[in-house]
């Protein structure tokens, strides 16, 4: 990776992306030596990115004060997507118990979802948190169909975009339209619920309306065309702008993509393998973590994370 300013590695296609991004920032690789990164989540209390790394069975911790990584969680039954919730907790999606759980200010493990209709949920996959404490995950079959990122089972329901009421409890399956629905997020005003479909062909990345106060999906739309891409997981910054993990084996494909709320390419952010998934954070939300492949990166960014990531 070259070390000069500006970062090649920062393609912009799009003059709008030069409000977003800082000439005298580069990518910094911060660790190497995961067989699969996913989920990064910012503690701000605790000035870290813990993040999975899936078929490893286990969760890493990396301090942003002295560089170090450590594990956090092992075993962590195969754990993908990460978030906190309105209270700090971490809230975690995982393949091989194929449930979603909250982790309590104790260190102890609350079940927050683990079925639907009486039946075992695929594999959560991803996780965000609206403002009414709602969770909202996805539950495509990837940790159900073999044994690297789980075990191989048998699905009994429709891949899904699920929410577990914050108050009650309920689950809620809100839309089964998409084949694998993948990463998730909503649009700062929470108006918009974004979904990555990762088995349509090419994938796509669709947009629902939320309505009834936030209980409700309509106007599913087709927002972007990935073409040879492959967005898997993203967030949103306070602009809306949609920052998504990227690539397929190839310079031109690998890292982060970024595009406006309406679905145009704004810029790129090249890595030397494919990113899974980001997350912002730092003291302000305007560092963004990418989980790739191997390792976890990072980028200082001209614009801040909105809340729910």
């Amino acid at each position: 990776m070259e070390r000069r300013y500006p970062d090649p590695a920062v393609r912009i296609f799009d003059p709008r992306f030069n409000a977003l991004r800082v000439a005298a920032a580069s990518v910094e690789c911060l660790y190497q030596g995961t067989r699969w990164s996913e989920g990064p989540v910012w503690f701000g209390d605790s000035r870290a990115v813990i993040w999975s790394d899936i078929p490893n069975n286990r969760m890493m911790r990396w301090d942003e004060e002295t560089g170090e990584v450590r594990v956090f969680r092992k075993p962590s039954n195969n754990a993908n997507g990460n978030t906190r919730d309105r209270e700090g907790r971490l809230v975690t999606c995982e393949h091989l118990t194929r449930r979603v759980t909250r982790t309590e200010y104790d260190g102890s493990i609350t079940v927050l979802a683990d079925q639907y209709d009486g039946k075992p949920l695929n594999s959560p996959n991803d996780v965000i948190v609206k403002s009414d404490g709602s969770i909202w995950f996805t539950d495509p079959t990837f940790g159900i169909r073999g044994f690297y990122e789980g075990e191989q089972k048998q699905s009994e329901v429709k891949p899904a975009v699920y929410r577990v009421d914050g108050t009650s409890g309920e689950i809620t399956k809100m839309t089964d339209a998409l084949d694998a629905p993948n990463g998730l997020a909503f649009s700062p005003d929470e108006s918009v619920l974004y979904v990555v479909d990762s088995r349509a062909a090419p994938r796509k990345i669709f947009a629902f309306d939320v309505a009834g106060q936030g209980r409700t999906l309509s106007n599913q739309r087709e927002l972007i065309d990935a073409a040879d891409g492959t967005p898997d997981g993203f967030r949103v910054d306070i602009h809306g702008n949609l920052w998504c993990g990227w690539g397929m084996g190839s310079d031109e494909l690998d890292g982060v993509r970024i595009f406006t709320p309406q679905g145009d390419p704004l810029g790129h952010i090249a890595l030397p393998e494919r990113c899974a998934n980001v997350c912002f954070g730092g003291r302000h939300r305007n560092r963004l973590f990418m989980a790739a492949s191997h390792g976890l990166y990072s980028l200082y960014v001209n614009t801040q994370g909105a809340p729910g990531g």
